[in-house]
C-alpha cells in the first residue's frame, strides 16, 4: 500500500492499515491513477496510509492486532484532512501524489499509535502521509500526473480508518473500519 513496500507475494497474510479517502474524493482519485494506466488503480482503495504492508503470522496474531487497533480508535478522535495539489518522492522512490495541505500532524499522532504494540515495526521510510496517484510508472506519465491533479483539492473530517487484508486476487480490500471513541463491532 506503501512504495518502497515489498509487494505481498506467496501463502501468507498480509495487512495494511490506512485512512480511506472517502467519496466522491476515492473514487475521483482512484479513476484518475486508472486513466494514467496504473495498474494498481483498481487493486488499490484510494488512502492515506498508516502502517504499510505487513506479514501476520496467523489468526491469533490478526486477532491481537484488531484488538490493538480498537483501543487506538477509542483513544482517538476526528480531525480534518485537506488535500490541495501534487507531490513526488522522486528521484528516491517513483511516486507522484496528492498533498496533505492539513491534517499531516493528525495523521501522524495516529500512525505513532497504529505501528506500535503488535504492530511495532522499522519503516523503510520516514512517515510522510500522503495519497498515491502515480506509481513506478513511466516518466513522462509521472509528470502529467504531478500536472494534471496539480490544482486538485478537497476536504474532509477522518473519523476512523481501516484495516485492509491483501486478497489472492491481488486486490486490497476493507476487512474491518475502526472509529474514533468508539468500539464498533466488525461488519
Amino acid at each position: 500500500m506503501t512504495p518502497g513496500t515489498p509487494a505481498p507475494t506467496g501463502p501468507a497474510r498480509w495487512i495494511g492499515v490506512a485512512v480511506p479517502i472517502p467519496d466522491p474524493y476515492g473514487t475521483e482519485l482512484q479513476r484518475a491513477r486508472g486513466a494514467l494506466g496504473d495498474p494498481l488503480a483498481d487493486a488499490i482503495p484510494t488512502h492515506i496510509t498508516l502502517l504499510p504492508p505487513t506479514e501476520v503470522a496467523g489468526p491469533g496474531a490478526l486477532a491481537a492486532i484488531e484488538h490493538h487497533l480498537r483501543s487506538v480508535a477509542e483513544a482517538g478522535a476526528p480531525f480534518r484532512i485537506r488535500l490541495s495539489g501534487t507531490g513526488t518522492f522522486r528521484p528516491v522512490s517513483p511516486v507522484v501524489f496528492v498533498a496533505l495541505a492539513e491534517g499531516a500532524d493528525g495523521c501522524g499522532r495516529l500512525q505513532r499509535r497504529v505501528v506500535s504494540g503488535p504492530l511495532s515495526r522499522e519503516l523503510e521510510f520516514p512517515y510522510h502521509p500522503h495519497v498515491t496517484v502515480a506509481h513506478h510508472l513511466p516518466e513522462e506519465v509521472m509528470d502529467r500526473a504531478y500536472k494534471e491533479l496539480a490544482s486538485y483539492k478537497a476536504a474532509f473530517t477522518v473519523e476512523s480508518f481501516s484495516l485492509y487484508e491483501h486478497g489472492p486476487d491481488g486486490v486490497w480490500r476493507p476487512r474491518r473500519d475502526f472509529y474514533f471513541g468508539k468500539d464498533v463491532p466488525a461488519g
